[in-house]
């Protein structure tokens, strides 16, 4: 998958243009502030239409204008195509081929990409519903059942908890509590097996980059923490026993609480470089290399899935990384076409082969 040709007018603070970026690295330099994210998220909304800084639709018009237009030329599934997005404070129109669709999630089907940006160290730094946020949504784009299964188990465990705060009223209500149980841990199963077969997978690729950008020097582990002690290795049966016992044993803690305290929601993983705790005792350069080994791994993962490598987009990724990391991501990442924003010298400067992209008040040159 390569971007060929990037047009945008209206958008953000970028001046109306259209960009050919080469199929390798394409270096995005200048002082922060200019307009080097805008272009990154310009390409970002091609992967289904939402920002990846959260912002809304109307922050995405150029300040005074009424709309915003971005059409991408690439080439995808072995042929070139077109996909076009316009927004006018009302409407949203997604063109892919010249064709019109009725929705953004089309635009999943023809393009793919992975995104690393500063606000991804939250990964490490943060707590575990971040990190559960990141396995799901990167599990999601592999299989879409499995986002069904999420919805499931949400309802489900909604339910419960609104049962458990009805029996501290009415302890009555507790021999019906087996019910929603038996249906949580069918699901939460599910979903437990599948994040261990994703970490699994992502830890293999993940210490191939992870012993790359550190020269050798590190190991990168991640870890899954299940609530219900379940094990890699364990059969969906024996997970889905695990869970439930884990729930009757909670049952006390719960019933005080008023909330399902073990299960797929409150599991975690655990970042490691050589046996300790990245969240812990790891330095910045150390966070920032264990998570983009995780985001490289991940576009890995996709191209292995759907036999097409995603384009990767990496926001400000060179700061505190020290000159062999630096150069790793920048000439030894093969095969990819890859967007890398920067305000060193030390970005363009070490870039061997690849084109650099000079942002200044907006205008791309």
């Amino acid at each position: 998958m390569k971007v060929n040709a990037l047009h945008f007018e209206n958008f953000r603070n970028l001046k109306d243009d259209t960009i050919t970026p080469c199929e390798k690295v394409n270096v995005i330099y200048g002082d922060n502030a200019n307009g080097k994210t805008n272009l990154l998220e310009a390409l970002w909304l091609f992967c289904g239409g939402h920002s990846f800084r959260g912002a809304k639709e109307n922050e995405l018009i150029r300040f005074g204008m009424d709309h915003y237009q971005l059409k991408m030329e690439f080439y995808s599934g072995e042929r070139a195509q077109t996909a076009e997005i316009c927004f006018d404070k009302s409407k949203k129109l997604i063109r892919i081929n010249e064709v019109e669709k009725n929705s953004s999630s089309y635009l999943t089907e023809v393009f793919s990409a992975v995104v690393f940006s500063p606000e991804h160290l939250s990964l490490i730094k943060q707590g575990p519903n971040v990190r559960r946020r990141f396995l799901d949504a990167a599990i999601c784009q592999q299989k879409i059942r499995y986002a069904t299964l999420l919805s499931q188990y949400g309802r489900i465990i909604n339910q419960r908890n609104a049962l458990l705060k009805d029996i501290y009223h009415n302890s009555s209500l507790k021999e019906t509590l087996s019910i929603w149980d038996d249906s949580l841990a069918a699901v939460g199963a599910q979903i437990i097996k599948e994040r261990f077969d994703y970490i699994r997978q992502l830890q293999k690729e993940a210490r191939v980059f992870h012993s790359g950008i550190s020269d050798k020097k590190e190991e990168l582990d991640i870890v899954c923490l299940c609530t219900a002690k379940a094990d890699e290795n364990d059969s969906l049966e024996i997970i889905r026993d695990k869970l439930s016992n884990a729930f009757l044993a909670a049952r006390h803690e719960d019933y005080h609480s008023g909330y399902t305290s073990v299960g797929p929601h409150r599991d975690d993983i655990e970042i490691k470089i050589n046996g300790i705790s990245a969240r812990k005792f790891g330095s910045q350069g150390q966070q920032r290399s264990a998570v983009l080994s995780m985001k490289l791994s991940e576009a890995q993962l996709l191209y292995r899935k759907n036999e097409e490598r995603p384009v990767i987009l990496l926001d400000d990724v060179l700061s505190e990384l020290d000159s062999k990391r630096q150069d790793f991501l920048l000439n030894k990442v093969e095969d990819y076409q890859v967007f890398v924003t920067c305000c060193e010298e030390s970005g363009r400067e070490q870039l061997q082969k690849g084109r650099v992209f000079y942002v200044k008040d907006g205008i791309i040159s």
